[in-house]
Order: C-alpha cells, then structure tokens, then sequence
C-alpha cells in the first residue's frame, strides 16, 4: 500500500505496468462502425488506385497523362523512401516504422477513450494510409507507387505522391480541427480557475 498525499491509501501491486482494463473507455458500436469501414475502404481504395493508375499510365506515351496543363499529371514514380525520399533504401527500418505506426493507430482506436466521431475518423484515415505504404513496402520490392505530380509554383514540383499519402495529410488535419474545436468548446464550459 502507498499513502497518497490526501491521507488515501491506493493499492498498488509491485511490477504492475499494465493499466487497470477496468478503468479503460473501449470504444462504442458506433465507433466500430466508423472506424473499420473508413480504414478498409480507404485500404481498398488506395490498393484499387495505385493498381488501376499504374496500368493505365503504362499503355500511355512516357508512361505520363497530363490532366491540368501545368498544373496536375498522373505519372509512374516509385519511391524508396518515406515523405520527401527521407530514409530512402532502408526498406526494413521503414517496413518496421510502419508497423509501429499500424500497432499505435489500432491502439489509441481501442484503448484511448477517444469519443469524437472526427477523430475515428481519422484515425481510420491514418490506418488506411499506413497500411496502404505498408503493403507496397512489403510486396512491392520496398517501392511505394506514387503518381499524382502537381506543380504548385511554375517549375516547382510537389513530391510524387498517392491516395494513401492524402489519406494520411487528411487525418492529420482533421485531427487538428478536432483538437482546436476541442479545446475551445471546453473552455467555454470550464468555470474559471481561481
């Protein structure tokens, strides 16, 4: 038994690192209903697209289709790498980082607490994203299909990417939104603080 600074006692069993799963906030039906829907059409999606593209862009001229004149082209890039070509060639740090990343998504879905519908959401996006760079890095030769190229400043090209990459900046933001209406709205219903 330790003593808590209020008198309490709290019982505290020696080595014990697991949470109590008795005080963990599990996620609802509902949850369920967003999450894995959200993370498996988003898989099959980016699977479907990065299939279906490369076909396509291979029976084309220079293996390029222009969709917006110097803005928008689909094309073939393979990429070793993770954003911005960083730890290029290191297949297995990445494979590994990504299962990580997998294993931590799945994890803050169902032990988290986490309510929000947005931010199921998103997470559903992240796993989908995750997975879908996963699976090319795994069966792929290492190689993630990128092929949505677009300039956004005359001669400058934004780095190749793919659905699975967007699925990934949307969650990032809808997180952010999530966390800024979040923290607003409580501060609207938290009594001040003396």
């Amino acid at each position: 038994m330790q003593a808590s600074k209020e008198g309490q006692t709290d019982q505290v069993a020696p080595g014990r690192w697991l949470p109590d799963l008795r005080k963990i906030e599990f996620p609802d039906r509902t949850a369920h209903l967003i999450f894995w829907p959200v993370a498996l059409l988003g898989l099959g999606l980016d699977l479907w697209t990065k299939s279906a593209v490369f076909a396509w862009l291979r029976t084309r001229p220079g293996n390029v289709v222009e969709i917006i004149d110097g803005v928008l082209t689909l094309r073939i890039a393979l990429n070793d790498g993770a954003a911005f070509n960083i730890a290029a060639g290191k297949q297995s740090l990445l494979i590994t980082v990504s299962a990580i990343a997998l294993a931590v998504i799945l994890g803050v879905f169902l032990l988290g607490g986490m309510k929000q519908r947005v931010a199921q959401v998103a997470l559903g996006l992240f796993a989908a994203g995750v997975c879908g760079n996963l699976w090319d890095r795994a069966f792929n030769d290492g190689l993630v299909r990128d092929f949505i190229d677009v300039v956004y400043w005359p001669g400058r090209h934004w780095p190749s990417f793919n659905v699975a990459d967007s699925m990934l900046c949307v969650a990032v933001g809808l997180l952010v939104v999530t966390t800024l209406f979040t923290d607003l709205s409580c501060r609207k219903h938290d009594p001040p603080q003396r």
